[in-house]
This record gives structure tokens, C-alpha cells and sequence, in this order.
């Protein structure tokens, strides 16, 4: 089955060497140069439309929350490729089509952040990725762990909700 490559490219295009890395690092790897999408991003839209969509998001050293389009919609991390230190791209296929693979997993959690979560959740089980504060007052967090159903376990006995996997690389 061939791909069909899409960069997402939320920023300037223009000069920008992580950009025109990016499209490179894409066409080596699929032998396609990428179509890029600029605007708002619509995934399931996009997976809609094209099953054999694969969608590669960047995702920056100072970005945050970038994992939120992903919850409750059919994309899923399938691998990250890094592009420089400042730049890595997530690839993201239609959740029917996902073969993960790996060890690292993708982990999303509603957090309400106590020191007794921070006491049970140690890098033995996963680490922060990346969090979201909400209005309701709790933390939409990602973590990067390996052991799914220990994470879940020290989740709930925390009282906090786990939101799912949402890929794994």
C-alpha cells in the first residue's frame, strides 16, 4: 500500500531550515515529496477522505499540547522522526490502518495534580510528555511509558481518569 505524505506546517514556510528539512526527511522516507497543509488541521477530515493518509505534525521544542487534536478523533502516533534538536515529526495514520509497534506508548490522563500522584507516578512507569491546564481545574497530561496497564492502575488509584493511548512508537 502507498502512502499519501501530508506535512503539517503551522508556521512560516519561508527560510525556515526545519521546514525544508522536514519535506526532505519526508521524501527520502516515502519517496513522495509531502503535500503541505498551513491551516487548521483536520484529521479526521483528512483520514475521511484518504485512508492511505499519513500525516507528519511537528512538533517543536517549546510546543505544548499539540497531542489534544488527537483525543477522540481516529489518528494515532505511529512513530516520531527527529529532525533537528528544535523539530521532530510525529507520524500519524487513521486509527483502522495503525500497526504500533515499540516500546514507548503514548498515554493520555485528566489529572488533578497532587503531590500524591507525583509520589506514585515516578519515571518507572511514565513520564510527563507534555500537560494542558483546564478550566475545570484538572491537567490534561501525556505521558511516554511503556507498562499500559500498570499506568492505568496507579491513574485511577489516584482518583484521576485515564483518556487512552494514542499511539505508540
Amino acid at each position: 500500500m502507498r502512502s499519501f505524505p501530508i506535512l503539517y506546517w503551522p508556521r512560516e514556510t519561508t527560510g525556515n531550515s526545519d521546514y525544508q528539512l522536514s519535506r526532505k526527511v519526508i521524501n527520502t522516507a516515502t519517496g513522495i515529496m509531502p503535500d503541505v497543509i498551513t491551516d487548521d488541521l483536520d484529521i479526521t477530515g483528512i483520514f475521511d477522505k484518504n485512508e492511505d493518509a499519513v500525516i507528519y505534525y511537528p512538533v517543536f521544542c517549546e510546543s505544548t499540547g499539540w497531542w489534544g487534536e488527537l483525543l477522540g478523533g481516529n489518528g494515532v502516533v505511529v512513530d516520531k522522526i527527529i529532525v533537528s534538536p528544535e523539530c521532530q515529526l510525529m507520524v500519524i495514520v487513521p486509527e483502522s490502518g495503525a500497526k504500533l509497534h515499540g516500546d514507548n506508548q503514548l498515554l493520555a490522563a485528566e489529572i488533578r495534580p497532587s503531590s500524591g500522584f507525583f509520589k506514585k507516578m515516578n519515571s518507572s512507569i511514565a513520564t510527563v510528555a507534555d500537560m494542558l491546564a483546564t478550566d475545570a481545574g484538572t491537567i490534561l497530561a501525556l505521558f511516554s511509558g511503556k507498562n499500559q496497564n500498570r499506568f492505568i492502575n496507579i491513574i485511577e488509584s489516584t482518583g484521576n481518569s485515564y483518556l487512552g493511548c494514542i499511539g505508540q512508537y
